[in-house]
């Protein structure tokens, strides 16, 4: 059974499944949700009709809001390009570097079919799924944000693993 994982916001809670065809990106996000990594962080970038993301330590100061979007660890993964950017996957963020290698901590959840992601020139690395509580994403993707997209009241996140 793939490794599920309970995200908590005060919309709701999401469920997701990882990959087990996406392994050094499962390990890494199963290695920070250990370590409580997830704990505090925001949803810092949420876009209706495309995706909401997170994952950025920064996003835990308000007062940092202008650097949402540019923390996390250091390292990049490799990518592991195996699945589509379709509603309600779960895809590691990245900046331009041109391995496609996707950031330490950062990721997102497709609210929409978003095809355009999946280019050789995109190049975004899916490792898991929503299995319960799209309704959730789709509610924090309607917030109301600022001009840098992200949520005026802040939308703080709890990662735990999901006990069967």
């Amino acid at each position: 059974m793939p490794d599920q994982f309970l995200i908590e916001t005060p919309h709701g809670n999401i469920t997701i499944e990882l990959f087990d065809d996406t392994p050094l990106h499962r390990d890494n996000f199963k290695k920070l949700v250990h370590e409580k990594y997830y704990d505090g962080i925001t949803f810092h970038r949420v876009i209706p009709g495309f995706m909401i993301q997170g994952g950025d330590p920064l996003s835990r100061d308000q007062s940092k809001r202008h650097l949402h979007g540019t923390g996390g660890p250091t390292e990049r993964i490799p990518a592991e390009f195996k699945h589509k950017n379709k509603r309600g996957t779960l895809a590691a963020a990245r900046d331009g570097n041109p391995a496609k290698a996707s950031s330490g901590s950062q990721f997102y959840i497709n609210v929409a079919d978003n095809d355009f992601l999946d280019s050789a020139q995109a190049g975004y690395t899916v490792f898991g799924r929503v299995i319960d509580g799209m309704d959730v994403a789709d509610k924090i993707s309607l917030v109301k944000r600022d001009s840098r997209d992200n949520p005026i009241e802040p939308i703080t996140m709890k990662i735990t693993v999901k006990v069967a």
